[in-house]
């Protein structure tokens, strides 16, 4: 849905704008992810994924696969994707599973600005001349493109105080 388009929770707001309309970068997409999941039956979270047990699969464009040198399966990954089916407007959600309203920002939804998913993930096998990344799980629709990945680096990523 773009703004101005119903559809809204109580409590819940949204931008007097579409941000799809104030493009400020351009994107890439490199590859696509392989899942079981489409509409109605993708978890809510990677978290649900795993617990489904259906692991995922990156499959890399040709010109990028140079880029998976130095990949290795035991390795953690994070993976960027676009989200690009869901609402770009709404500033404040009202989730669920939340008692109260609350900003996109402090939310994992999809439904965000910039529709930007982020997965931390196992590499259990890699096939880096077919561009192929088997990972333990991914919670997006099957086709979804994917932005970049990158590895997941304890001693960068985990924030001090190891949460």
């Amino acid at each position: 849905m773009t703004a101005g388009q119903g559809g809204i929770r109580p409590g819940e707001v949204a931008l007097g704008f579409d941000p799809a309309e104030r493009v400020s970068a351009g994107v890439v997409f490199i590859g696509r992810l392989r899942t079981p999941w489409g509409p109605g039956t993708c978890p809510k979270n990677l978290r649900a994924a795993r617990e489904a047990g259906a692991a995922g699969r990156i499959e890399v464009d040709a010109p990028w696969r140079a880029g998976l040198e130095g990949l290795a399966p035991g390795m953690a990954l994070v993976v960027l994707y676009w989200l690009g089916a869901g609402r770009r407007d709404l500033i404040v959600q009202a989730p669920r599973h939340r008692d109260s309203p609350t900003g996109v920002f402090a939310l994992r939804s999809p439904v965000r600005p910039n529709p930007i998913g982020l997965a931390v993930v196992h590499c259990t096998g890699l096939d880096a001349a077919a561009g192929v990344v088997e990972v333990d799980a991914l919670d997006a629709f099957d086709g979804t493109p994917l932005l970049d990945l990158k590895p997941w680096i304890a001693g960068i990523d985990l924030p001090p105080g190891g949460q």
